[in-house]
């Protein structure tokens, strides 16, 4: 068998993730890894017999790939994805996609013209809990939704950045939006508000530790989602959605769905993470390409994330329309 050569850019934690299922892939080979922080490069090369690189360029220089993983904090977007892209490499990227709205749109532009393979993170499409709801929607469509991602902060320091992490919104609560895509389709307005507490065990925290966001969906559902990281536990992250006569409750390990006789509760079955990896390396080996989010298709969500930045920052709505 001709193993699928990949490299990997980023070797953090959500890395880590991919290489768990990646490893577990009889058709896949784990040639480099390339981290500024190179001891980390060192440590992921020696585990898999590949080769360690400090930057993305000298891996890309010095290695023969079919794929690339790309698994970097959202303010290091693209530079990397130009490099990949100039060699023409299908590629995964970890979301979000970037932190301005003018690099991810010229990026997708590259990757059209280039007619690259591409996916995004956004593994919630993958639960079969998800695949169940949107067959229960085709029937009762949704009208309203609540979406919340209710959290601790993430040690990181660069997530307590705005110019770094682009706050909770943009980079855990995308996967709400994405989810409330995937499942109502797209949205038309959103209406942002936000605030923040100072905290001394999190020095220079200065992204908003409350926010809130109104949506309105071209099929005229509307929705509310809320975020804060102001816990010291992760209290509820997940999507609410109710329709004529029922309500579905999702999170990323099971749903429940009431129709007024109870509330069952069915856990999801299997991994969202590797069916996401293995529908890619197959599209990369010529298979039949079941990618659920392209880089064309999360870019419709990242500009939900930052279109609710946006009208935090100036107070007013703001309408995604034209950009659709």
């Amino acid at each position: 068998m001709t193993k699928t050569r990949v490299g990997f850019i980023g070797v953090g934690g959500i890395a880590q993730r991919h290489l768990g299922v990646l490893e577990s892939l009889p058709d896949v080979e784990l040639v480099g890894f390339a981290d500024p922080d190179f001891n980390r490069a060192v440590d992921a090369s020696s585990r898999y017999g590949a080769r360690a690189y400090g930057d993305h360029d000298a891996l890309l220089a010095d290695l023969t790939l079919d794929a690339v993983y790309i698994c970097i904090p959202p303010f290091a977007h693209g530079a990397v994805e130009r490099a990949v892209i100039a060699r023409r490499l299908p590629f995964f990227v970890e979301k979000p996609i970037s932190l301005e709205i003018g690099i991810a749109e010229q990026l997708a532009a590259e990757i059209a013209a280039a007619e690259l393979i591409t996916a995004v993170g956004y593994h919630w499409r993958y639960l079969d809990t998800v695949d169940e709801t949107r067959r229960i929607l085709s029937e009762r469509p949704a009208q309203l939704l609540s979406g919340y991602w209710l959290d601790q902060t993430p040690p990181p320091e660069w997530w307590w950045h705005a110019d770094k992490s682009g706050g909770q919104m943009v980079e855990q609560a995308t996967h709400i939006f994405d989810l409330a895509r995937y499942l109502v389709g797209d949205v038309t307005s959103v209406y942002g508000l936000a605030g923040h507490t100072a905290r001394s065990d999190f020095p220079g925290l200065d992204v908003p530790t409350v926010s809130t966001a109104s949506l309105k969906f071209a099929s005229g559902a509307i929705a509310n989602f809320s975020s804060t990281c102001l816990l010291r536990w992760g209290h509820r992250v997940g999507l609410h959605l109710f329709g004529d006569g029922i309500a579905v409750e999702l999170t990323d390990h099971d749903i429940m769905v009431d129709v007024g006789a109870g509330r069952p509760v069915r856990h999801a079955e299997g991994d969202p993470v590797w069916r996401e990896d293995r529908d890619f390396i197959d599209a990369v080996r010529g298979g039949t390409n079941r990618i659920r989010c392209s880089y064309s298709e999360a870019l419709k969500t990242h500009r939900i994330a930052l279109a609710i930045t946006e009208s935090v920052r100036t107070g007013q709505p703001v309408s995604l329309q034209a950009a659709e």
